[in-house]
């Protein structure tokens, strides 16, 4: 998985490795998430939202 830096209040980084459906999340508090059997199309609409942290609290957290 390659780490992509994001633009965000709350994401640092976005990584995603399409094998296992795993979206890994890492936080601007340095805390590092993984979220699995997660479609690659939520990945990339995480990828292209704004503002993704929105993205990720409506979609994926919890």
């Amino acid at each position: 998985m390659e780490k992509e830096s994001v633009q965000s209040s709350i994401i640092r980084s976005l990584c995603y490795d399409s094998n296992t459906s795993t979206l890994e999340v890492e936080f601007n508090s340095s805390a590092v998430w993984q979220y699995y059997d997660v479609p690659k199309s939520i990945y990339y609409d995480m990828r292209n939202a704004d503002p993704i942290g929105k993205y990720f609290n409506a979609n994926i957290r919890g």
